[in-house]
């Protein structure tokens, strides 16, 4: 039997989701193939719509090898797994005489512990294990949660967090899950036959497609004990996150809480000596942590310096203590030793890493206030220490070995893909050398036909914008785009701060359109009551330019407050731009430029999700028209007709919003003639 065309696969696959196979889709697909055929690598912008799982799986499958691909978000790792790929191999079995195995793996905090379920967690002030199901009331949300997750371990196949619906608390989900760290292992632990996380590790050995996150990625490559099976294929999607993901695993943390909590941990499982050693060092620490040091640390104060010392070196002894002394009033010894030693060896880690002063490394002194929600911080200091760039490390360890592909609906920058490329750690495009990775970038385009279905609207008129000051005139401005888009407007801003200002402030000039603002509810609240009424707006930061995805009329105006440019004391974004004009190159343009490009081409991206969207991405900063830099910018961002008339947009506005409220009428008499009709 001959072997069956890409084309032929690739249609199998799109009639078998329902799909539409798409120009840019093939296009994709055929570069694929090509990079697993010829064992490079590949960048490939693939804007919405264009079908890219489709695109990447179909000659992956084919190829017969082992894949491994990784997502940013837990959105589409489930869309991989319960959509895309069960319907891909079904309709590719005919022709591939195989029905290729696929399994996804997380790191082992996101799955059930069934030692910490059954025998409880080990508590920082008692030799014995807590009892959390006794201790949480039974009416309190916590005690609610624990009883619930008792029941679903009964129940469940995966032990996935992220199965269990509805989830719960950070809080609540920390009682039955442990770290690889505080793991005692599969070959010491009474659960280790019937444990979640060993079992997800057997299905990935046994698939040829593993689903995985960045962040295990990132462990993978970095931690040296390989956590992902062998693969020759390894696709990263959402790939204009892997940098920021890759760093924040990379990044370490040091508080007063965490080293007390080790302190604490350790204490009643070491000798006197070494527990008296490390409290000292403690509360040297946690005494200069008080102090006002400055943001970034480019050389360790001298007391610093030695409070961090004797940090190590009190870790260092309590581990060689913990693994000699033993306790046998100590209930379930070796879980509480393995959670204690977890603690300090994480602390004795990031102190011992600050102390050798790496030049690679960048060191900074933050304090933050508490905040609610999953991500809650206690208040306090922290000491962070980061990699100046992981674009070395991402070099070595991604791109040797095995064939790789990138995609996302944003990886061309400035026009090319050289900005994205070098922070992969790769050398411009089609650079010779034995030593140097080659790739190709191909922008496969989009289904989409921007210039007809949205406008770019510069605010050129208004006050150029200063940091942290009152923008009277950009809060007038806003407030005509919603009145003239009838609401439907994401606000998109570059502070928190700037959001709830602006927030606060339209709420009592417009009290007629509803304004969401981020935080106030969870995410998935906040776009679900978005796009189910198309008069009310959404605000918020960050996760916003990213997170969006309301197709139709409830999102008809995207709005920049300014360009999203690193905040100027931001110690790593400033030692990334420091560093590169030392080398000789434009710091601006590689570190500040690029990052604010990835995120306003990301934002303008929420605008058309479909082919009947339209609107307007409104930047109400005169730079991106006046600035030398604002040409690159634009170059990044969908090819949106250009305008700086303030008048037209709001005709434009204003003709979009009649038209969607006349479908929507249509609708409501369709549905109340329907209604009558039954």
């Amino acid at each position: 039997m001959t072997k069956p065309s890409l084309p032929e696969l690739l249609h199998a696959a799109v009639t078998a989701v329902g799909g539409t196979e798409r120009p840019g889709q093939v296009a994709m697909a055929e570069a694929v193939e090509e990079a697993i055929d010829g064992g490079s690598h590949l960048l490939v912008q693939a804007g919405t719509g264009t079908g890219k799982s489709l695109g990447y799986l179909v000659p992956a499958l084919a190829h017969g090898e082992r894949v491994v691909v990784a997502t940013a978000t837990l959105a589409l790792q489930r869309q991989l797994v319960e959509r895309d790929l069960p319907r891909t191999v079904d309709a590719l079995h005919p022709l591939l005489r195989r029905r290729p195995e696929f399994a996804m793996l997380k790191g082992r905090s996101n799955y059930l512990c069934l030692h910490r379920l059954h025998e409880g967690v080990p508590q920082d002030e008692e030799d014995g294990l807590f009892d959390q199901f006794e201790a949480a009331a039974p009416t309190s949300k916590l005690g609610q949660d624990l009883l619930r997750m008792r029941d679903w371990a009964d129940e469940t196949e995966t032990g996935d967090r992220d199965d269990l619906t509805p989830g719960v608390s950070d809080r609540a989900w920390a009682q039955v899950s442990v770290s690889s760290r505080e793991c005692l292992g599969a070959s010491k632990c009474a659960y280790g036959a019937e444990c979640f996380a060993e079992s997800a590790r057997e299905r990935a050995k046994l698939a040829e497609v593993v689903v995985t996150n960045h962040a295990l990625l990132a462990i993978d490559a970095i931690e040296g004990a390989p956590v992902l099976p062998q693969h020759e294929v390894l696709i990263v999607d959402e790939a204009h996150e892997l940098v920021s993901r890759v760093t924040g695993v990379a990044t370490g943390e040091l508080t007063p809480g965490q080293v007390n909590r080790a302190v604490r941990r350790a204490a009643k499982l070491v000798n006197e000596k070494a527990a008296d050693q490390l409290q000292t060092a403690a509360e040297g620490f946690e005494r200069l942590m008080e102090l006002a040091l400055p943001g970034r640390l480019e050389e360790i104060p001298e007391d610093l310096g030695y409070a961090l010392m004797a940090l190590r070196d009190a870790c260092r002894t309590v581990i060689s203590a913990i693994g000699t002394t033993r306790d046998k009033s100590v209930q379930d010894e070796d879980a509480v030793r393995k959670q204690a030693l977890a603690s300090v060896e994480s602390v004795h880690d990031v102190a011992e890493r600050i102390t050798n002063g790496s030049e690679w490394d960048v060191v900074w002194y933050e304090r933050h206030e508490p905040r609610g929600g999953s991500a809650y911080r206690p208040s306090g200091a922290s000491l962070r220490v980061a990699p100046m760039s992981v674009s070395g490390l991402l070099r070595e360890k991604l791109f040797t070995e095995r064939s790789v592909v990138l995609t996302s609906a944003t990886l061309k920058l400035g026009g090319d893909f050289n900005g994205v490329g070098a922070s992969l750690g790769l050398a411009p495009e089609g650079t010779e050398g034995d030593d140097v990775p080659q790739w190709k970038g191909v922008d496969v385009g989009s289904p989409f036909d921007y210039r007809k279905q949205g406008i770019l609207y510069v605010a050129k008129h208004l006050a150029r914008p200063a940091r942290d000051g009152d923008r009277g005139d950009m809060l007038d401005e806003l407030t005509e785009l919603i009145q003239a888009a009838g609401g439907r407007t994401l606000g998109l801003f570059s502070s928190m701060r700037a959001a709830q200002l602006a927030a606060e402030e339209l709420r009592s000039r417009i009290p007629e359109y509803p304004i969401l603002l981020q935080g106030e509810e969870t995410l998935g609240e906040l776009i679900k009551n978005f796009a189910a009424d198309p008069r009310t707006c959404l605000f918020g930061t960050l996760s916003l330019w990213q997170g969006v995805d309301v197709p139709g009329p409830s999102c008809q105006l995207v709005v920049m407050d300014k360009i999203p440019f690193p905040r100027p004391d931001d110690p790593l974004m400033s030692a990334r731009q420091k560093a590169v004009e030392e080398a000789g190159g434009n710091g601006f343009m590689a570190v500040a430029a690029t990052h604010a490009a990835l995120l306003m081409a990301q934002g303008a991206g929420r605008l058309v999700r479909a082919s009947g969207d339209r609107g307007v991405v409104a930047v109400l900063d005169q730079r991106l028209a006046t600035a030398r830099y604002g040409s690159y910018l634009k170059a990044s961002l969908p090819d949106f007709w250009f305008t700086t008339d303030r008048n037209q947009v709001r005709k434009s506005l204003a003709a979009i919003d009649a038209k969607a409220r006349q479908a929507e009428g249509a609708e409501q008499v369709e549905g109340a003639e329907q209604a009558a009709g039954d």
